[in-house]
């Protein structure tokens, strides 16, 4: 696709992820109404979109648990500022192999194997305007972990967000994972145009460098959105490059920690430095309700 700079850019804030970070840093939001403050700051801020996962709120360790999603939903739902929800539906893919020498039985801490209903129960229940689809199998930077999304787990998940009427963004964290997201379209699985995020550096899909990135960018249909992101030191740059490339932005504690070297960053921070970004290149942000527009989104209340 010919890279055309996005002259109007929506920014989305991943709040907090599911990986080990939250003994890494104070600001990372643990229970609900952390990840509900976080977000609505972030939008305070600048972001059009927030993306969620939940935790425990005692440990910080990733959950499914529906009743947090839905308090997270509803606290933000009910705050006085506009955002568009985007709530992870990529829990529940997780193997965790035993030693080299003996990788059956599976270990039991880590693995999660849930089946395509219950990985988007809180979908059905909170009715974001936007759900997550990462679409393929991964090794990740862990040993013996594996990011399992086998195609016919896809095909079913893809269905139960498209009858929802909560717009699928594909995650994309290799090529292969955006030929099997054209294949969904393609089928009808998913409505086109897709909505798709390019997820950089993650140990082990596509590296970050630019070649990379612009080979993912040329493999995004041209009537696609797509925005994207790389983790740590490289977020700054890749808000940039994104718009640069004719793409949206994504920053937040899920993807980098830091906003400078020494100081830890908030995730209204991280926004409002992208904020600048996009500005002083000539952009201009949108809003949340430009962005439904823009994407055919319909803002409802958890059922």
């Amino acid at each position: 696709m010919p890279l055309t700079m996005t002259r109007e850019v929506f920014i989305t804030c991943a709040v907090t992820g599911s990986g080990a970070t939250q003994d890494r840093s104070p600001h990372v939001p643990r229970s609900p109404k952390e990840i509900a403050e976080s977000a609505i700051e972030a939008a305070r801020a600048g972001a059009a979109i927030v993306h969620c996962h939940v935790r425990d709120p005692e440990t910080g360790a990733p959950s499914r648990r529906v009743e947090l999603y839905r308090e997270v939903t509803e606290r933000i739902r009910d705050a006085e500022v506009d955002v568009v929800l985007n709530l992870t539906a990529g829990m529940g893919g997780d193997l965790v192999f035993g030693p080299t020498d003996r990788p059956l039985p599976l270990s039991d801490k880590g693995t999660d194997m849930a089946g395509a209903a219950e990985r988007v129960a809180h979908v059905a229940e909170c009715l974001p305007e936007i759900c997550t689809l990462d679409c393929g199998t991964m090794n990740f930077a862990e040993a013996d972990y594996v990011m399992t999304n086998t195609p016919g787990m896809l095909r079913a998940m893809g269905r139960m967000m498209t009858e929802l009427g909560v717009k699928p963004e594909i995650e994309a964290f290799d090529t292969g994972h955006l030929w099997f997201a054209k294949e969904l379209v393609k089928e009808g699985v998913l409505d086109g145009p897709a909505l798709v995020q390019l997820c950089m550096g993650v140990p082990w899909g596509a590296p970050d460098d630019l070649n990379t990135f612009l080979a993912m960018v040329n493999a995004v249909p041209q009537d696609w959105t797509f925005s994207a992101f790389s983790l740590g030191r490289n977020q700054m740059a890749y808000a940039a490059a994104t718009v640069l490339a004719g793409g949206h932005v994504r920053v937040g504690l899920e993807d980098n920690l830091w906003l400078d070297k020494g100081v830890l960053a908030t995730n209204a921070q991280l926004v409002e430095r992208a904020v600048g970004i996009v500005e002083r290149m000539g952009a201009r942000v949108m809003t949340p309700q430009e962005v439904r527009d823009r994407l055919g989104l319909v803002k409802r209340a958890p059922r």
